[in-house]
């Protein structure tokens, strides 16, 4: 199992709270039928948060992995780049 450090592990779930926030607050612009545009613009920052926490966990992921034997590092590439495969 790879780990994170723990001031990563930190970072992370610091903006992946925030990112709960902004969905339980676009959430409530849609319940309370607040204008389209400022709908799709809370998704679009919404969307643009998730990508940044995708590109740290990567990061710090690859980070980690680097410090195990070579196989693992590889196959761990070989997982990033077929994620980002299906992204796209």
């Amino acid at each position: 199992m790879i780990r994170l450090s723990q001031d990563a592990e930190q970072r992370l779930i610091r903006r992946l709270r925030r990112i709960q926030g902004q969905a339980r607050g676009v959430e409530r612009m849609i319940r309370e039928g607040r204008d389209c545009q400022e709908v799709l613009e809370q998704l679009a920052a919404l969307r643009a948060a998730a990508h940044q926490a995708f590109l740290f966990a990567t990061r710090a992921y690859l980070q980690a992995c680097a410090g195990q034997d070579p196989v693992r590092s590889v196959r761990a590439m070989g997982t990033l780049l077929e994620t980002l495969r299906r992204l796209s």
